[in-house]
């Protein structure tokens, strides 16, 4: 493990099952010397005793380990959600970490369409995936606003493989990104 990269071994909670996934995905993007995250679907966390909120490590906390990242990078996570409680959650999960993170709260579709840098690793995860028609038709128009914001090194993290992926990912192929790597919950795409 590489020692800037040893801080994610406190995030390797074993209800984490995509732990493997962002640690291959971070490992790829520190050798990339990426600065620039942009998540949609920040991490709500859960309601605990009504008003108090804990992380859920089955969902992955993606906007807590992506914000560490970035402060061990000198990095920016831009993390984009709908839902203002996701938000107020996730800003409590990653108070330690303010500087390095920018919360949006806003549609991801109007987000991505109107986020002016180029984009070194994306992670798509926003709309829960019930729905599968829907949550994919959505993470496919989030990989349309997207698409012209990557570079030839940047990294896309697909979430909810078989539910949100199913049109993004054949997008994202006819785009010319080739998968590096694929767990059950996530699928990992570069140039």
């Amino acid at each position: 493990m590489k020692k800037t990269l040893q801080f994610i071994e406190k995030y390797n909670n074993p209800k984490n099952v995509r732990f493997e996934s962002f640690y291959k995905s971070l490992l790829i993007s520190y050798e990339r010397k990426h600065k620039i995250i942009v998540e949609t679907g920040t991490s709500r966390g859960k309601r605990k005793y009504f008003f108090f909120n804990k992380p859920n490590w089955k969902d992955g906390m993606s906007t807590l380990i992506f914000a560490d990242y970035a402060k061990n990078i000198n990095g920016k996570l831009y993390s984009c959600d709908l839902d203002s409680f996701s938000i107020s959650s996730a800003k409590k999960f990653t108070k330690s970490f303010s500087n390095y993170v920018a919360f949006i709260n806003s549609d991801s579709l109007l987000f991505l369409k109107n986020f002016n840098q180029k984009i070194d690793f994306l992670y798509l995860d926003s709309l829960d995936g019930h729905d599968p028609v829907k949550s994919s038709i959505h993470q496919l128009h989030e990989a349309e606003s997207a698409i012209n914001k990557l570079h030839n090194k940047s990294l896309v993290l697909l979430d909810d493989k078989g539910l949100k992926t199913n049109k993004s990912l054949d997008f994202f192929i006819k785009m010319k990104l080739k998968i590096i790597n694929e767990t059950n919950e996530q699928i990992l795409l570069s140039f």
